[in-house]
């Protein structure tokens, strides 16, 4: 099962003693904080998490499935995920 952001609102709120709608304020607020950044081209690290970061990708050869035709992919700009060295620890427990 996926952690939504209905799950940790609700966490925030029993574990803060927040009402949800005050949680729900804090968690979007953190999540646009986030999103702001990242489309400045900002680096996001969350201390024992990991760092978020935009990655630039090329232009590249591609196929279209539908045609079966060789197409280019234009560039375009991802946001890649990196996990802390402690949380990886965690997860290979």
């Amino acid at each position: 099962m996926a952690l939504t952001k209905a799950h940790i609102v609700e966490s925030v709120a029993k574990k803060c003693g927040y009402t949800k709608q005050k949680s729900a304020d804090i968690i979007a607020t953190i999540l646009e904080l986030i999103k702001k950044r990242l489309e400045s081209g900002e680096d996001v690290l969350i201390t024992n998490f990991g760092k978020f970061y935009v990655k630039e990708k090329r232009a590249r050869k591609g196929w279209n499935l539908s045609t079966g035709e060789l197409a280019m992919i234009a560039p375009k700009r991802v946001v890649t995920f990196r996990c802390s060295g402690k949380l990886r620890e965690k997860i290979n427990r």
